[in-house]
């Protein structure tokens, strides 16, 4: 996916504008589909230990025979795992599974507010980043105030913000608040969980007039708002289709 645009996030790392979403598969399905998504062209690969699927995203990497260093790797802490020393340990949990010395971004899953843990968990990540174990940290579902305080309370912001959005949820007003703050907005659940946007007659007409699917031009979308998204797909045609085919990203 050599042509395929990539984001320079605000820590001088980069993200590729299509990654590869693992969620729900088993270990045994995110190996095939990590393996051969690689393959086809990926170079963003998605997961997290609520996922239960790092084990086989790592066996995915390793029989791509993709370099590493090629490859944007992201997990999650999960919220069980929230606290300073608990987000230490979850991250070499992760590691161990994954079978990498580092990974490339590792974000907090959720803040869980009521907890009241995500700002330690986050100074436990920017421990991880100065350690070199990791090379850019995020978080996932944080709303601006979330964003906010962890700026205000540590002086680091996140890189990305993975928050669920599509045509039915476009987030404007946090994605200009990520836009005033350099964080990247990067899409889960990017199709939307039923077909009402694919079946969409604008989304139809759209893809008859050009050619492509429905799931092209909702991705396109994506791209051109300047979000990342990550579809989940074990399917080798879909995945051609949605991000490991150059064409995929032609401007329609």
């Amino acid at each position: 996916m050599g042509d395929t645009p990539v984001h320079t996030l605000n820590d001088s790392t980069t993200l590729p504008a299509v990654g590869l979403g693992t969620y729900p598969l088993d270990d045994a399905e995110a190996e095939e589909a990590v393996a051969g998504a690689l393959g086809l062209g990926y170079r963003l690969v998605d997961t997290a230990l609520n996922y239960g699927n790092e084990t086989g995203t790592g066996r995915g990497i390793a029989r791509s025979g993709v370099p590493r260093e090629e490859i944007r790797l992201t997990t999650k802490v999960p919220g069980r795992h929230q606290g300073y020393e608990q987000t230490l340990a979850s991250f070499e949990e992760s590691r161990a599974r994954l079978g990498v010395e580092y990974v490339d971004l590792y974000l907090i899953h959720w803040p869980l507010p009521h907890v009241d843990k995500y700002v330690e968990t986050w100074k436990a990540m920017i421990r991880l980043r100065e350690d070199g174990l990791v090379r850019s940290i995020g978080v996932s579902n944080f709303t601006a105030a979330h964003l906010e305080r962890l700026e205000r309370e540590t002086g680091v912001l996140p890189s990305v913000n993975q928050i669920e959005m599509h045509p039915l949820l476009p987030q404007e007003e946090l994605r200009a608040v990520h836009a005033t703050k350099g964080i990247v907005t990067e899409s889960w659940s990017p199709l939307a969980r039923g077909r009402e946007v694919l079946e969409d007659p604008s989304t139809v007409a759209i893809a008859e007039d050009h050619g492509v699917t429905p799931g092209q031009v909702v991705l396109r979308w994506h791209t051109q708002v300047g979000a990342v998204p990550v579809p989940k797909s074990a399917d080798p045609g879909r995945q051609r289709r949605f991000g490991g085919d150059p064409d995929t990203h032609e401007e329609f």
